[in-house]
């Protein structure tokens, strides 16, 4: 139970990355002013972030059950909390997936879709009506880069967060006459388990049914490219955590939040050219005609930036 004071941070997906993070590191906020309820799908996956979490599980951190695809554990979930006060939810449970289009079968986009964008309505709409009862509340919508700009060979996973982006522009609008902000965190590539993980494994798929070409586009062009750019520019869940901990705490949080600037010129390519053709063949260009000069930009780049503009994370002041 959160102490007089204390505002309630409910937070999604909670097992590793960036949402045990953020859990911990409002858990551990010197001045006390937060109680976090952590949450995950499979509370077997726990060990990570009571490790983590150190002597302030059980404290300024408690663990809740929460799977954002079930509207029953949603419900139950927010109704555990004491009179259902929730101040801040930080939504950042979500699922990537990555390959050629032709491999990906609609099941699998609609697991996506089912997490990624309805898991976000889903709990929206829970807290959604005490937050407007009593005129506050934040809700903060874990997004990306690919919320913004599209991103080859992530069609369905840039689709997902697309929509999200798209739900929130216009909740923000409503929102906000009812004195709840809303604000979206849009990382670029961080370094995660999960990241790790999921491009260790499509590099080994065959990917059947696959004309030869994409596949070869695939592993021979995208994966290299993608790895230059993850060694380079990639962020750490502690960045993101900060970002986010920034916005909770500006007195006039942003609705986008950019958590890495070296995104920026990439993002503001389509925003300038209204037709769409700039980027477009921008990125067909850096990929499949400037391979190997952006192989050695990455590397470039990579060792001269130093650590602290790599990270560097927005400033909602």
């Amino acid at each position: 139970m959160a102490n007089s004071g204390q505002k309630v941070v409910l937070i999604t997906g909670c097992s590793s990355g960036i949402g045990l993070r953020i859990a911990v590191t409002l858990a551990k906020d010197e001045k006390k002013r937060y109680h976090v309820i952590a949450t995950m799908r499979d509370l077997k996956k726990k060990e990570k972030l009571v490790e983590a979490a150190g002597d302030t599980f059980g404290k300024s951190l408690t663990l809740h059950p929460l799977d954002v695809c079930s509207d029953d554990s949603v419900s139950q979930c927010i109704n555990s909390v004491k009179d259902r006060h929730i101040d801040i939810l930080i939504n950042n449970a979500g699922v990537g997936i990555l390959g050629p289009v032709e491999s990906i079968s609609i099941d699998q986009m609609k697991k996506v879709f089912e997490t990624n964008f309805f898991g976000v309505v889903r709990m929206i709409k829970e807290v959604m009506p005490d937050m407007k009862a009593r005129r506050s509340g934040h809700i903060i919508v874990m997004s990306s880069v690919m919320g913004l700009q599209g991103v080859v060979f992530n069609d369905v996973y840039t689709a997902s967060k697309f929509a999200m982006e798209g739900f929130c522009e216009c909740m923000a609008v409503q929102l906000m006459k009812f004195s709840v902000r809303l604000s979206m965190i849009e990382p670029g590539p961080v370094h995660t388990e999960f990241e790790t993980k999921m491009m260790a494994d499509v590099a080994k798929m065959e990917f059947p049914g696959v004309d030869a070409d994409t596949v070869r586009y695939f592993k021979d062009v995208y994966l290299p490219s993608s790895i230059d750019i993850f060694e380079a520019m990639g962020q750490t869940p502690e960045d993101i955590a900060k970002c986010t901990k920034k916005v909770i705490e500006s007195s006039s949080p942003r609705f986008r939040n950019l958590t890495n600037s070296l995104y920026t010129p990439i993002v503001a390519l389509k925003y300038a050219d209204e037709t769409g053709g700039l980027s477009v063949n921008t990125f067909y260009n850096l990929l499949f005609n400037l391979g190997p000069l952006m192989h050695i930009t990455m590397s470039i780049l990579k060792c001269l930036t130093c650590s602290c503009l790599r990270r560097r994370t927005v400033s909602p002041n």
